[in-house]
């Protein structure tokens, strides 16, 4: 398992690059609009160390964050998501969307942390039980 990186919801795209990059020092890595999902994601790091990242998440229509809406998720990078998801689904973890797609799954962890997991490398075929199970609960 590999760390990802921590999302965040901001308000003001240009504002929070100026918090992140010009005050506090960070570098864009890399960055992702999406015209269908109507949001930009921007993965930031510190200077050399790109392996921990945050992503500012700005969705492009306003909504207001209450009750840490505005902190994302942690994100995992895993060997294989469906025997993980198994594993966790044996030791009573909830899989609150299941990898259907075989790429990516979300869990919540005691506190109601909402945790991602993303399968390394390429998506893995979709297969069943996943394929079928539909999400439960908020992710």
């Amino acid at each position: 398992m590999k760390y990802l990186h921590t999302m965040v919801r901001v308000t003001n795209i240009d504002e929070s690059l100026d918090f992140y990059c010009a005050k506090l020092g960070l570098e864009e890595v890399r960055r992702y609009d999406s015209e269908q999902g109507r949001f930009t994601n921007v993965f930031l790091a510190a200077p050399g160390n790109h392996e921990a990242q945050v992503e500012l998440t700005y969705n492009w229509d306003p909504e207001e964050y209450s009750g840490g809406r505005n902190f994302g998720h942690l994100a995992y990078q895993v060997e294989d998501i469906y025997a993980l998801c198994q594993k966790l689904m044996d030791g009573g973890v909830t899989i609150n969307r299941p990898p259907r797609d075989g790429r990516m799954a979300f869990i919540r962890s005691p506190d109601g942390i909402s945790v991602e997991l993303l399968q390394k490398g390429e998506a893995l075929a979709p297969a069943e039980p996943w394929s079928s199970l539909p999400n439960t609960g908020a992710w």
